[in-house]
């Protein structure tokens, strides 16, 4: 037993047998009847005894009364209550007669005395663990956003746990009836309009938004008055990521720049996805990559027959293997190292496994790289797609789909325009084939391989600069789990030949996607990490668009999924201009923008005069 328990023990015995005294004493006005003269050491013992004992049983020994909560206090007391009983029970057979007003005064007053001992020790450690507050420099003063029960819960645990240097000392809500009250001793400061003050006056280090009911929409106001000040923002997941509606410790993170965004959550439905994709032989191509993973995650929820991981990249592979076979024991999966380049290797793949449905992730996909690599990318995405989307033709798949871009629309660059390409094979096929043929068109996605998110996190880490090329350049964003839901409710979808086009919400400035993740750093922009402007890299345009001007944009009864009008395109012919550009391939790379200009119209061949023009 610990030091302090034992202490307690000590405490209690004298504590009971005090009770016990006093309660004689009330109960016969201070006089002590001469019948109990000759009991007082058996009365004593089984006072001791018993009571002790009780409280034994009841782990009363075990608990941290520094941190003690009214769960410790309703235990204590019901293990007083329960020792009084058992006290005139054992005295009733075994020892003096003792009056049962006696034992009442006595029940009463254990209770009494014992709460008190555990109220004044927790005052006393309350005391010194806020008197080292204020002599560590290393306490951070905590303002929690949300005064209902998250809230509490968070208040709470951070005062459980004082090791985590977190001191909560306001709170914030919208509530005007709850202003002026206090949880656990912390006061309610105000509405979310106080939150810049408030960080001032009380000099509040970071802020806790703990609201798992809001909205994304109402979670993006508040922090968006969270950005105004500096402090390290943290938040709690949503209500529905919540076990039980419980708030830990482990639970509260950090808030990510998704959070901003103010999306709502998609909402799939799964009866559709279902019906296509259970029991089915499913291949993901680029199955190791952030989309391409993704996607396998998602699928592996709806029950395939086979799962096939398509990957030229063998770590990435390998590690999404392990993790569906932990969380999926009873699925049928099945790894495969290749190149969608090699058409062989496709043939023999898709002869053997019959595939039902095709997901094409599978792609180069880095705008500055390709464009120093244009063959690179004409051989993987134009070839590589047109060997997959052939194959699946071949062997009867039932549906194709392939994941595209927004830099496929009048594309400035060799990657986007080859992406284009692609979604012209998939027309085409679609034309000939009795293979459902699409294409899922979306813009960037947050946190995935090669995106700006965790480039600027690590230039933040080592104290910057942020990097952005041009200040007025927008981009579309969704996050990874948004899009691939949206990719496999657009494949329910597909009756062939469509372009499906996500809701991407609006345009993103990179710059303020840059500043945004300075303040969520603790950091302030152009103060403590300097912004600095490029210029823009080869093939990169200011704005992306979804939607070309020869496309219709037709609604679906999803509200995050349009339609592009299908635009016609001969197969046949197609294949005769993709056998020229994959002899242009082989020659010098001075004749390879010429000849996709010719396939894709739209195709700018330098983005320089675009970039002059804004200046301007």
């Amino acid at each position: 037993m610990a030091k302090i328990q034992r202490k307690f023990l000590i405490l209690d015995i004298l504590l009971v047998n005090i009770a016990m005294a006093l309660a004689f004493l009330i109960r016969y006005d201070g006089r002590l009847p001469a019948r109990y003269t000759d009991h007082l050491i058996p009365i004593t013992f089984v006072v001791t005894l018993v009571s002790i004992g009780i409280l034994f049983i009841f782990r009363i020994y075990n608990r941290l009364w520094q941190y003690a909560s009214m769960e410790e206090f309703f235990s204590l007391g019901i293990g007083c209550m329960i020792s009084t009983l058992f006290v005139k029970l054992v005295l009733s057979f075994f020892g003096p007669w003792v009056h049962l007003s006696v034992l009442a005064i006595f029940g009463m007053l254990q209770i009494g005395l014992i709460a008190l001992s555990r109220v004044l020790m927790r005052i006393y450690y309350t005391r010194n663990r806020m008197q080292s507050d204020l002599n560590s420099s290393k306490v951070r003063r905590v303002m929690v956003v949300g005064a209902g029960d998250a809230g509490a819960m968070v208040i709470k645990e951070l005062k459980r746990h004082p090791e985590l240097n977190l001191k909560p000392v306001a709170v914030i809500d919208d509530n005007v009836d709850k202003h002026h009250s206090k949880i656990m001793g912390v006061p309610i400061v105000g509405s979310r309009s106080k939150i810049e003050e408030t960080t001032r006056k009380l000099n509040i280090d970071e802020i806790i938004v703990a609201i798992p009911s809001a909205s994304k929409a109402l979670l993006k106001d508040i922090l968006n008055e969270c950005k105004k000040t500096k402090c390290k923002l943290k938040t709690l997941p949503g209500m529905y990521e919540l076990i039980d509606g419980k708030v830990t410790i482990q639970q509260i993170r950090d808030v990510q720049i998704e959070d901003l965004l103010g999306r709502e959550p998609v909402v799939i439905d799964l009866d559709e996805v279902c019906g296509y994709l259970s029991d089915q032989v499913v291949l993901v191509t680029g199955g190791g990559g952030s989309i391409g993973s993704e996607l396998c995650r998602q699928i592996a929820r709806f029950a395939p027959k086979k799962l096939l991981i398509l990957d030229i990249y063998e770590n990435n592979a390998y590690e999404l293997e392990q993790e569906l076979k932990r969380k999926y024991p009873l699925l049928d999966l099945e790894v495969l190292i290749a190149s969608v380049r090699e058409r062989e290797r496709m043939e023999a793949i898709f002869r053997e496994y019959r595939p039902s449905v095709v997901f094409h992730a599978a792609a180069h996909k880095h705008v500055p790289l390709m464009e120093h690599n244009p063959t690179e990318a004409i051989k993987n995405n134009v070839f590589g797609t047109l060997n997959v989307a052939e194959c699946a033709d071949k062997y009867g798949s039932k549906r194709f789909v392939l994941i595209s871009t927004d830099k496929a629309v009048n594309p400035t660059n060799i990657m986007g325009a080859t992406k284009r390409i692609a979604e012209m094979i998939i027309q085409g096929m679609d034309r000939i084939s009795k293979t459902e043929y699409v294409a899922v068109r979306f813009g960037n996605v947050l946190g995935s391989s090669g995106s700006v998110i965790p480039l600027f996190k690590k230039q933040i880490a080592e104290g910057g600069p942020v990097t952005v090329t041009h200040p007025e350049i927008t981009r579309f964003f969704m996050t990874i789990p948004e899009a691939v839901q949206l990719v496999l409710q657009a494949g329910s979808m597909a009756k062939g030949g469509e372009i499906f086009i996500l809701d991407m919400g609006e345009p993103v400035k990179i710059v303020d996607l840059a500043r945004d993740l300075i303040r969520l750093s603790g950091f302030e922009p152009d103060v403590d990490i300097e912004i600095k402007f490029t210029g823009l890299r080869p093939g990169e345009k200011l704005y992306e668009e979804l939607l070309m001007a020869e496309e219709g944009l037709t609604a679906t009864k999803h509200k995050k999924i349009y339609i592009g009008k299908p635009c016609a395109i001969d197969m046949v012919e197609l294949r005769g201009e993709l056998e020229k550009l994959r002899f242009i391939c082989n020659g010098p790379k001075e004749d390879i923008g010429g000849y996709i200009k010719r396939l894709v119209p739209t195709y700018s061949v330098t983005v320089a005069e675009v970039a002059a023009t804004i200046d301007k």
